[in-house]
């Protein structure tokens, strides 16, 4: 299904519980969307101006009761999930453009910017409780991993770096990898980290040597702008020549595309509560939803060891005709900084 949009969109996310779909916009609108069981319907709930700036990263928050979103404008917005009003705005919450926002726990959440600079937040303190500046340029993408408190970052600098929000000390950063980082995910039960790069190569890293990577997956034609974890062993990756691909990963093979929105980059992935449906926004305006029940149908006929009939795709025809289009967008802009302390969470109330 796809849901058109009056702006290009910058993230997605799905209410945890809901069929609501909620995405930035590069205007700083934000728009939130019920959809349909069969995904043959998309009613549009509210669309509101969150940002002076673009909205650039977006997440449900405190079980789906607000959205939380960040914008180059430097500013954390809550806004609440049923009427759309703005509950709370953090005006100063770093000093360069927000790039990447993440959920850590049920009171805590990340925040990444531009100059590289890495925030936790504790949402019932009221407080900025750690702050790391582990990188030298923007930060691409943020991964929390709940069993040790640690939180990886991947960055332009071309850089991983793994924060540890116990101690609030960086206890790894990789050597350059002569690429910028866009996208990161953990997977074979915490043992493997995955990057993907601007020039569509996937980094892998094992845990917890991360000096250098174990293992270079080449593959993509362009950029890998997104990832999310399928499974342990399965990715999903988007990339800027418009495809969504299904990786094995170790042993790594492309098993397969999912969907594309033509020849436009791909900006964010995002599952559902329970992977069933998967979301793309991409630069033709669009989001997209997909019906992705079937490889939960096949992950169950092969653990009971059957055969998947998961379709194999040539990668000469996936990459067959597509543009040179590369998106930068905002990174490659000049950093506008914004000089202001955060002092806490939320103390500016609407």
């Amino acid at each position: 299904m796809d849901i058109t949009l009056e702006a290009q969109p910058f993230d997605l996310a799905f209410h945890p519980s809901s069929p609501l779909v909620a995405s930035g916009l590069i205007t700083g609108r934000v728009q939130l969307f019920k959809f349909d069981e069969e995904l043959s319907h998309a009613e549009g709930l509210w669309n509101v101006d969150a940002h002076t700036e673009s909205c650039r990263s977006l997440r449900f928050g405190e079980d789906g009761r607000y959205i939380l979103t960040a914008s180059p404008d430097c500013s954390i917005l809550a806004t609440n999930v049923e009427t759309g009003q703005s509950i709370a705005r953090l005006s100063n919450a770093h000093n360069a453009a927000i790039n990447r926002l993440i959920n850590l726990t049920e009171c805590t959440i990340a925040s990444g910017d531009d100059d590289g600079t890495i925030k936790v937040w504790d949402t019932r303190q009221n407080r900025c409780c750690s702050s790391f500046s582990p990188h030298e340029d923007y930060i691409s993408d943020l991964e929390f991993v709940p069993s040790t408190s640690q939180l990886l970052g991947v960055s332009g600098d071309g850089t991983l770096s793994l924060c540890n929000l116990r101690s609030n000390k960086v206890d790894a950063h990789s050597e350059f990898s002569e690429d910028e980082l866009l996208s990161v995910a953990l997977v074979k039960d915490g043992r493997k980290v995955i990057c993907g790069s601007q020039e569509g190569v996937l980094l892998l890293y094992s845990w917890p040597h991360f000096k250098d990577c174990s293992d270079r997956f080449v593959g993509h034609p362009k950029s890998v702008e997104t990832i999310v974890k399928f499974d342990e062993d399965t990715i999903m990756t988007g990339s800027s020549d418009g495809l969504i691909r299904l990786i094995s990963i170790l042993p790594n093979k492309m098993v397969g595309v999912i969907g594309e929105h033509a020849d436009f980059p791909i900006e964010r992935l995002a599952l559902n509560s329970d992977k069933s449906i998967l979301g793309s926004a991409s630069h033709d305006h669009n989001v997209k939803l997909w019906d992705i029940k079937y490889l939960l149908e096949e992950d169950k006929l092969e653990h009971e060891g059957e055969s998947p009939k998961a379709k194999e795709s040539s990668d000469d025809e996936e990459m067959d005709g597509k543009s040179q289009r590369m998106k930068r967008g905002e990174h490659k802009a000049k950093r506008a900084r914004k000089s202001a302390s955060a002092a806490g969470f939320f103390d500016d109330l609407l």
